[in-house]
């Protein structure tokens, strides 16, 4: 089985290596190490792990990939026997997942997370899992730490539209396994978190990197739904380069990134620190219904990635509970909670496993933040 993902691999980074090259302006540092290694890295894009791929033209590479992508039947079995990704249920227990890493590496595969489990919405890193450092220490091979820089700004989490600027991907270290053995899982996890890290914004007022496209802000209100001018959730929208409410705001969203003018927040690391506290304030005070949104679509999630629909409608947050086609489900009761893309809601409780789709331009990320 390695034999054909390395000579699929081969073929597979011939045909890549220069269309990613040129459609993300990027450029990627080569991996000195050739053998079986845990590779873990920051989150920005769908796109990563080709990005990251293109950096070890030599060695085939298992992702660990959440399990919407093993529900596409024909699409998701082609996959699987290409690159045979390793499963992870997002809002869930990861526990199954970190043994099937242990086996892929033990059987001399290497193997790739994005460990802070979710892709960046406001251009920060975020901290990896806690027992990241304790499954690097665990894993008995080489570690790399991977940084891509540029990312969020190529293509926003928010946006579908691909902007030209430029891209890297960078080593940002290699500890052999000797060296992790004298560390702590803790410790492990801090050298990760300060490999990885990147503040899109923080390298952009050093580099000024334009990034080109029409209609920059459109979607932004898939991830930031509080007005930061007059609060209101749900009054933002992205019009061409513009983000708009009725309450008169009226933002420039420029080719670097950022909003002119500069307030009442000049990127949108400020505005997710705003809306967060405007979000906090008001789930202490609000009662009855908080926010809704129409077109939902309820189903869940049984072995083998079945899916069983349960209806479709209005999806509501209430201060105790989520609403969705007609079920309600107390928020003290969902153990976890995640997002997939811009589009598609996770949760589990007790032992069910639910996903929450929309395919209007609305934000399920509220819902996510307010849990």
């Amino acid at each position: 089985m390695q034999r054909r993902r390395r000579r699929i691999w081969t073929l597979l980074y011939f045909l890549i290596h220069g269309f990613l090259k040129r459609r993300f302006c990027f450029e990627a540092e080569r991996c000195p190490v050739e053998g079986p290694c845990l590779i873990i890295s920051n989150h920005v894009t769908t796109w990563d792990p080709l990005l990251l791929a293109s950096n070890f033209p030599k060695t085939p590479i298992r992702f660990v990939a959440s399990e919407h992508i093993f529900r596409h039947g024909l699409v998701s079995r082609l996959l699987e026997w290409l690159v045979a990704p390793i499963p992870r249920k997002k809002a869930a227990s990861g526990a199954d997942t970190v043994m099937s890493c242990l086996r892929a590496l033990k059987a001399g595969d290497s193997v790739c997370i994005f460990a802070e489990g979710d892709a960046s919405w406001d251009g920060l890193s975020h901290p990896v899992f806690p027992a990241t450092g304790k499954l690097a220490r665990m894993a008995g091979v080489t570690l790399v730490t991977y940084r891509l820089e540029g990312g969020y700004l190529t293509l926003p989490r928010w946006s579908k539209k691909l902007r030209k600027g430029k891209m890297n991907g960078r080593i940002a270290g290699v500890y052999s396994p000797e060296e992790l053995k004298k560390m702590k899982g803790p410790e492990i996890t801090a050298l990760i978190d300060r490999d990885i890290f990147e503040d899109a914004w923080a390298r952009q007022r050093r580099e000024h990197i334009r990034f080109r496209a029409d209609a920059r802000a459109e979607g932004i209100e898939r991830g930031f739904f509080l007005c930061p001018q007059c609060g209101k959730i749900g009054g933002v929208k992205g019009v061409g380069n513009r983000v708009r409410c009725a309450c008169g705001l009226d933002l420039h969203y420029n080719e670097e990134g950022f909003f002119e003018p500069a307030a009442p927040v000049a990127d949108t690391a400020e505005w997710e620190t705003l809306q967060s506290g405007k979000l906090r304030e008001l789930l202490q005070t609000a009662e009855g219904e908080l926010f809704s949104d129409e077109g939902a679509s309820l189903c869940e999630i049984g072995s083998a990635h079945h899916e069983s629909r349960l209806g479709s409608g209005k999806l509501s947050m209430e201060r105790d509970a989520l609403v969705c086609a007609g079920k309600r489900f107390p928020l003290a009761g969902i153990g976890s909670m995640a997002m997939v893309k811009a589009n598609i809601l996770l949760f589990s409780m007790e032992d069910h496993y639910y996903e929450i789709r929309t395919e209007q331009v609305c934000s399920l990320r509220k819902y996510l933040m307010a849990w």
